[in-house]
């Protein structure tokens, strides 16, 4: 039983990641705890982890690359 409290722990930590704000409702089939063990979840929530901050460096390089130009146009 502790293991099913744990997989719904990590479901609803990778629903978190997974949206895009706080006031979306992602819903995810409850069945997917039968289907995956803990540690694939555990997998699924850091690659998710590792990919949405991947997705925060690459925003801000280019933020910071735009701002650059940006700079530069009004010299």
């Amino acid at each position: 039983m502790e293991e099913k409290i744990d997989k719904k722990v990590i479901v609803e930590e990778i629903k978190e990641l997974i949206s895009i704000n706080k006031e979306d409702s992602i819903e995810i089939n409850p069945n997917f705890l039968e289907y995956f063990d803990l540690e694939e979840l555990i997998s699924i929530k850091e690659t998710l982890i590792l990919k949405k901050s991947k997705i925060r460096e690459i925003t801000f390089d280019y933020l910071d690359e735009l701002y650059e130009k940006t700079k530069e146009d009004s010299i």
